[in-house]
Parts: C-alpha cells; structure tokens; sequence
C-alpha cells in the first residue's frame, strides 16, 4: 500500500449552479445551492484514499460547524487525520463556486489554511520521513511550501507539487521537487513567456504539463510525450484537477512509469466530472481499473 502525506488546505465549498455566469454589477438568478467538503488539499488526499493509499492529511482547520463536517469527511473516507487540527478562534477555509456555461469560476478564503506554517508541518516530520510520496498544493503560506521542499529533499522523499493556485514558486522548490503539475497557465505564471517546449526539455520527467481535454504533456529526455486524455460528458470539473493530481501520486508511488501513470490519473480525472462536487465524484479503484 502506498504510503502518501498530503500538505495543504482543507475547506468547505458553497457551490452555485446557474445557467449563466454573472458579470460585474450583474445578478442573475441560480438554480441550485450546496455545501460540500473541499479544499485543494483534502480533496487530493480523499482521491489518494480512494485509490487504495495508506493517507495522512497535514492541515488545520476553524473551530466552527464547517471544521467539524470536514474533519469527519476526511475520516470517513479513510483519510488520517491526526495532524488536522482545529485552529481556536479562526474560521475554517471556504471556497465560493458558481457552476455555470459548463465551467466554474472560484472565489477563495483561505482562513484557517494560513496556519499551516512551517513550526505546524515539522510536527508531521515522522510521517513524512517514511512516506513514498509529499502532495502539496499552493492554497497555504509559501513559506510552507518552501519547507515542505527542504524536509522531502532532507530525508530523500519525492515531493509532487501542483503550483494550484497560480503564483511564482521559488527556483529552489522548482529544483528540490521530484515532480510538478501546472496546467498551461500555471506553466506561463512559472516560467514565463519561454516556449513551453524549452521549458520541458529542462526538467524532462519533472515538469508535467495537464492542457484538459487535450491530455497530459512531459519531455521524457529524448522527445515530447503527450499522454491523451478522455471524452466524457462532464457535469462538474470542479476536483477534476485534484482527482489527476492525487491519483498520478498513488500511481507513482506504486512504482507505475509515468506514462502509465499519467494515463491511470487522466482516466480518474475523466470520471470525476461525470458527478457533482470536488469529491463527490472521485472514483475507487475498482472503477478506474474497469474503465482502462
């Protein structure tokens, strides 16, 4: 079993659904309203537990109504919480999303997620010194995640970093990561206005490029790979992200290649948009398997 220490937010989403998405001074009128758990990070780490992993969640969360559903979302998915800790006085991170023209747009408040600091993640060292992988996301103080990079890279750990949401990442994290997961505008807010294609010849097997229904993009030292992604009718690709990212690390950890683990994290991404809520559609193994 592949043993994973996901690093990152946790939050409850406030999902709109509408036909149309509203302008500025617009207001339009929405068809639907939930409240679902979320977060960048405990979202990849409930794919990760879907998929089979032995998972540890690095988190905090508010001492509110919202931190107690999110903690016992986690839990009930198989996901360890013991360094998920309520954070007195402080709310728990939200993120508000409207659902509409087949895409969403997301608004969020990172509240509690700020105290992932650096002092709270040394209290996990242990877990992440006997990991297979580190997942960690951008939705917490970039403080941590420089970090994170220098512990994995202390004890030899292979971080995965997924630059979501989009802002520069120190050349160091870059260097010290084992893998990173941009889509194309991530990648432009990394590097630039460098051809793409000059970009994954210099981190060949690192830099991971996802360009949605057109698949997954690396340089596999010899030539550009472009793993091909699925056609599916979505109804929500909120998680869809996650869903790729934390089912690439189970696959990696389980010593797949990375073709073939591109090929088992694009096929999950593919389900996951078939169900409403960044969670609510992962997939098991059972059903990714079935459907390769």
């Amino acid at each position: 079993m592949a043993k994973i220490v996901v690093i990152g937010s946790a939050s409850m989403d406030l999902v709109v659904t509408a036909a149309k998405r509203p302008g500025a001074g617009e207001t339009v009128l929405g068809d639907s309203f939930k409240t679902v758990p979320g977060g960048k990070g405990a979202n990849q780490a409930v794919a990760c537990a879907r998929l089979g992993a032995e998972v540890t969640m690095v988190g905090c969360v508010g001492d509110d109504s919202f931190g107690k559903t999110i903690l016992n979302n986690l839990q009930s998915n198989g996901v360890v919480t013991d360094y998920v800790e309520p954070v007195t006085g402080i709310e728990s991170g939200t993120a508000h999303i409207i659902l509409a023209e087949g895409d969403n747009s997301i608004v969020v408040v990172k509240a509690a997620n700020d105290r992932i600091t650096p002092a709270y993640v040394d209290q996990a060292a242990a877990v992440i010194k006997a990991s297979d992988i580190v997942l960690i996301q951008q939705e917490i103080p970039e403080e941590t995640v420089v970090h994170v990079s220098e512990i994995c890279a202390k004890y030899h750990v292979p971080l995965m970093l997924n630059p979501a949401p989009a802002r520069p990442v120190p050349s160091r994290v870059i260097e010290q990561a084992a893998y990173i997961t941009p889509n194309e505008h991530e990648a432009a807010i990394l590097f630039g206005d460098e051809p793409l294609s000059d970009v994954l010849r210099r981190y060949p097997n690192k830099l991971i490029v996802t360009e949605g229904k057109n698949g997954v993009r690396y340089f596999d030292g010899s030539q550009e790979v472009v793993v091909p992604g699925y056609q599916v009718e979505a109804v929500d690709t909120t998680g869809a992200g996650d869903t790729f990212n934390g089912s690439f690390a189970v696959a990696l950890a389980e010593g797949m290649s990375i073709t073939d683990s591109l090929r088992f994290a694009n096929r999950a991404a593919s389900l996951s948009v078939m169900k409403f809520g960044a969670q609510g559609g992962m997939p098991t193994r059972d059903e990714v398997e079935g459907s390769l």
